[in-house]
């Protein structure tokens, strides 16, 4: 069990010389800034932690981590915002400890710069982590024993998933005076303006598409599990990607791969689905003979499709004299391209799914 304080009622005393706050804010709404507010008064000091930072835009997280920090900021008086810190850390979908040493390491800079200039600084901070009593996704707290945990009570009827829905579906648009009623004022007005731009337009677009197609599955017996393929290929320190032709993820980089036929064997797949997006002319039994790992990719929330499995695998081509083979686009892909891994490695809000998470598990293993 985690040690749980209840509200302070000493005026002007802090329980906490730091509250940590983690989220995705999307969007930021009222139960945050309730949330927010009794942190400020719990602790000198707020460290929010946004999660989702440097991902891609969708409908499920179509705010950048700048676009969210300038509204948690507008959000709060000048006073506060000295008190108030906000970092933000990537996904790891697949590796719990990698994302936990991303929070703490983000802490801990936060600290060391606020504390640089005090000539004198105690043994050991204050430190708790806060968050909703009702909240669903709090299952992360338990890895963070060395923290308290402060609870608040949640704000009822207040649920980023249903003001995304709203706000995306034109056939909801009724309920915008609802969710602006949930929304602090600031949010409310950057949310209209967001409105006239054409990344909202985009968005809407692929809310349309994932509607849709989650309605022609509505009538299967159970709900679908759908089974794709991808393939991380690796040339002399580049990587083979394919930019997606149509929803979802239009125009977003990815992995080249897709739904695994019928008739065939996974591995059979992956190799077909290579060859038909990049036109790779590598024989089908050298491209098999240079799998070198492979593994299931299977988080819940990997797709915005709904539950998706993919078996992904890495191929390594041996070096020739001939440099990088030619490819291609074709098929699902508008485009195929060789990528320096370095250039990779700040390609993450441009990566469609959890790709750039799969090829990130895998250089772990060359």
């Amino acid at each position: 069990m985690f040690p749980t304080y209840a509200s302070s009622d000493l005026t002007g005393m802090a329980l906490f010389d730091y509250l940590i706050f983690v989220g995705r804010f999307q969007p930021f709404h009222l139960g945050h800034l309730q949330t927010v507010r009794h942190a400020l008064r719990e602790a000198a000091k707020v460290i929010i932690i946004v999660g989702s930072a440097r991902g891609a835009r969708t409908f499920e997280n179509p705010w950048t981590f700048q676009e969210r920090e300038q509204l948690i900021r507008a959000c709060l008086a000048p006073a506060d915002q000295q008190r108030v810190f906000v970092v933000g850390i990537s996904d790891r979908m697949y590796n719990d400890q990698q994302w936990v040493g991303e929070v703490q390491s983000a802490v801990d800079k936060v600290i060391a710069v606020d504390t640089a200039n005090l000539s004198s600084r105690p043994a050991e901070y204050r430190i708790g982590m806060i968050s909703s009593s009702q909240g669903q996704d709090n299952y992360y707290l338990e890895f963070f024993p060395q923290w308290h945990q402060v609870h608040t009570a949640e704000l009822p009827g207040v649920a980023s998933a249903d003001i995304r829905h709203h706000y995306f579906d034109p056939a909801l648009a009724c309920q915008a005076a609802y969710d602006a009623e949930r929304l602090p004022p600031p949010v409310d007005a950057y949310l209209q303006q967001f409105r006239q731009t054409e990344q909202y337009r985009n968005l809407v677009t692929e809310y349309a598409y994932i509607q849709d197609y989650k309605r022609s599955w509505a009538r299967a017996p159970y709900p679908p599990t759908f089974v794709t393929v991808d393939t991380m290929v690796v040339y002399s320190g580049h990587i083979l990607l394919v930019r997606r032709r149509t929803q979802p993820g239009k125009g977003l980089w990815a992995l080249p791969g897709g739904f695994v036929d019928q008739q065939e064997r996974i591995r059979d797949a992956a190799i077909r689905e290579l060859r038909e997006e990049t036109k790779l002319k590598v024989p089908a039994p050298v491209l098999a003979g240079s799998i070198r790992a492979s593994r299931v990719f299977d988080h819940p929330k990997r797709s915005l499709r709904g539950r998706t499995i993919t078996h992904a695998f890495l191929i390594e081509l041996p070096p020739t004299q001939d440099g990088l083979p030619k490819v291609k686009g074709s098929d699902d892909a508008d485009k195929a391209k060789w990528v320096p891994l370095f250039e990779f490695s700040r390609m993450e809000d441009q990566l469609f799914d959890d790709h750039f998470y799969i090829v990130n598990w895998f250089l772990g293993q060359i």
